[in-house]
């Protein structure tokens, strides 16, 4: 997956910070790891509640974070430059998901790339967190760094189609949280129907709406596609990526699996939703909630 040629984006749509990060929690994250187990970490990768890790935690060196905006860059910089392909991701999700926030009333989601450690209202994250969004400030945050323990771990093959799916998943839990999915939804349990599983897989399935949308979306500033057209080994690629991290793979690592414990779905229900996505391409799809088993 990579951007069309002629593709050309802003800066200022994303916010880049080094070091800092000291502070209490205010809120409950969703999406991202848990620090030192890298096990752990890869099974949150496309979400998961770490709300326990930075809820009151402290964390970074105390300092103040250099905190800047990601320039302007092309597409032909965005298909080689992690920072570059975030900042257009971001933009091709906006431009993507615009109507529907309009209809809501409610804004783009703040994104942040950050090296160290990082404040956030949901309190201090560091690079061990791994990707999240959090809701009380509406914001996705990202260590980039996080992309390499994910292709160092499982040998991802196309690691640009893993990072923008990261971050349409994120951008899929902002998604529920202005439609207000999180406050009908019990964060609480675990289990393959539990409500849990089916925030991530709903999110999953969102991410797989902008991916099978992607090579049509058009760049209103530029008059072309923001995505070349997906092949069928890419596609299969962000199948693999949501298999590899199914709570049933994550487990089966450690030699156990117990589905009364999860809390992300395995690795056929994420291929599965996120299928959804990719070939019906509608919210009404994508309710998780409405059936009986996801």
């Amino acid at each position: 997956m990579t951007f069309q040629q002629g593709g050309q984006f802003e800066g200022g749509r994303v916010r880049q910070s080094r070091g800092g990060g000291r502070g209490g929690g205010r809120g409950l994250a969703v999406g991202g790891g848990a620090g030192g187990l890298v096990v752990l970490v890869l099974a949150l990768l496309f979400g998961g509640d770490v709300g326990s890790m930075l809820t009151g935690g402290r964390g970074g060196t105390g300092g103040a974070a250099q905190v800047e905006d990601v320039g302007s860059c092309t597409a032909e910089q965005a298909n080689t430059d992690r920072t570059c392909r975030l900042s257009a991701t971001a933009q091709a999700l906006d431009e993507y998901w615009q109507p529907e926030l309009e209809r809501l009333g409610a804004q783009i989601p703040g994104v942040e790339s950050f090296e160290g450690a990082t404040d956030t209202g949901c309190g201090a994250a560091s690079a061990s967190t791994g990707p999240f969004y959090c809701p009380p400030d509406q914001t996705i945050y990202l260590d980039l760094g996080f992309y390499d323990l994910l292709a160092s771990r499982f040998g991802a093959s196309d690691g640009p189609l893993a990072e923008i799916y990261v971050t349409a998943h994120e951008y899929g839990h902002h998604l529920q949280n202005v439609l207000g999915t999180f406050a009908s939804a019990d964060r609480s349990g675990t289990g393959e129907g539990s409500d849990s599983v089916r925030l991530e897989l709903q999110a999953d399935c969102y991410a797989g709406m902008f991916v099978g949308d992607a090579a049509t979306t058009v760049d209103p500033d530029t008059g072309v596609t923001f995505l070349e057209p997906i092949t069928a080994e890419q596609l299969r690629n962000a199948l693999d990526a949501a298999a590899a991290v199914g709570d049933d793979s994550i487990q089966a690592q450690g030699g156990q699996v117990n589905p009364d414990s999860w809390t992300h779905g395995s690795s056929e229900q994420r291929q599965t939703w996120f299928t959804t996505g990719y070939e019906q391409g509608s919210l009404d799809a994508c309710d998780t909630f409405a059936v009986a088993q996801p």
